[in-house]
């Protein structure tokens, strides 16, 4: 059973993520999603120059949400019908708001 209840619908929540190089990167948080499988968010990259922002693609990052020694972490979904299916979700509740390619 998924739980439709959006948890950031009171302003816009950004996080900040690393790479396995150092780098740092900013997203912002659109939607969160939590089911019997886990717990997702779906993110969009955030750019501190403009030109950067016109010139990225917009695409979607979807990552699920794993909690380790009471610290939270995002990875990357393997598996590719949990991918697909969370996807979908979140395709068909952000769509009415964003414009969204599949």
């Amino acid at each position: 059973m998924t739980d439709n209840s959006r948890e950031y619908d009171f302003g816009n929540d950004f996080i900040s993520l690393g790479d396995d190089e150092g780098n740092e990167f900013e997203f912002e948080v659109l939607d969160a999603i939590e089911d019997d499988n886990g717990r997702y968010v779906a993110l969009l990259p955030v750019f501190d120059e403009a030109q950067a922002s016109v010139e990225n693609d917009g695409q979607l990052i979807i990552m699920k949400v794993v909690e380790e020694d009471g610290e939270e972490f995002f990875e990357e979904i393997e598996d590719e019908e949990e991918f697909q299916r969370i996807s979908d979700e979140f395709i068909e509740r952000l769509g009415e708001d964003y414009e969204i390619e599949e």
